[in-house]
């Protein structure tokens, strides 16, 4: 499958980058016959994301990993989200066996003591899930951003996901946050509250805090790691995460 996706990058790349976020979405479910699907993390992005694609009524697949550990504001953003677009999002979720193992040797708040725990509940509550959500994808569309990390930097708007052998899209890739939020309020898309308590990035709640004006976004995620990407492993190559499993 890679082989026969390679040639069209470049070309996807080069059509993709002279269009617009929302146009990308389009061109992208035209240029492509197998199933595409938009990963929804109900971020900023990910709602402008959604909205679009909703929007355009778009034959794309739209799921969302529901980790268990997620704030209720964010449970009360995606009941809205689906109230306000009729559109379900499907949740997919940790398998049982995975999840009973990782508590059992690390404990439920385990991922506080060392980057191997973290990793670990990454990996069972959010990265393999993920895998079986993208199995038999042509496409994966997420809402990095190029200027929310330098891991995310390096995805560039179109690529070939190595580990997973499909396309990865980011569609705002070369936007910035404060351009999402002007279409976010222009469009009037509904976002989650905890953005108005200092919340940016905001994944699982025992992992995420709100940050002081003017630190980095990804500053609120993992704050008690000091050093290294602040990444749970979703945008990783398979190499990355099985050093960051095997850390300690």
């Amino acid at each position: 499958m890679l082989e026969r996706l390679r040639p069209s990058v470049s070309e996807l790349s080069s059509l993709l980058a002279r269009l617009a976020p929302a146009e990308r979405l389009a061109e992208l479910r035209r240029a492509l016959t197998g199933r595409i699907v938009f990963t929804h993390g109900f971020g900023v992005e990910g709602q402008l994301v959604f909205h679009w694609l909703c929007e355009q009524d778009l034959d794309i697949d739209v799921v969302t990993l529901d980790t268990g550990r997620l704030f209720p504001e964010t449970y009360a953003l995606w009941a809205g989200t689906e109230r306000r677009y009729g559109r379900r999002i499907h949740a997919i979720y940790p398998e049982r066996a995975a999840l009973e193992a990782m508590v059992a040797r690390y404990g439920i708040d385990g991922f506080y003591d060392s980057k191997q725990a973290r990793h670990a509940c990454c990996g069972a509550r959010k990265v393999r899930p993920l895998d079986a959500a993208l199995g038999d994808a042509e496409a994966w569309i997420t809402g990095a951003r190029a200027d929310q990390s330098d891991v995310r930097r390096d995805a560039g708007l179109i690529a070939v996901d190595d580990s997973r052998g499909i396309l990865k899209v980011n569609p705002l890739f070369d936007w910035t946050r404060e351009k999402v939020l002007d279409a976010i309020a222009a469009a009037d898309v509904p976002i989650n509250a905890l953005h108005a308590q200092g919340y940016v990035s905001i994944g699982c709640a025992p992992c995420t805090r709100a940050i002081a004006p003017g630190e980095p976004e990804r500053n609120g995620r993992w704050w008690w790691e000091t050093n290294g990407a602040k990444e749970c492993g979703l945008h990783l190559p398979r190499a990355r995460r099985r050093e960051l499993a095997g850390c300690g």
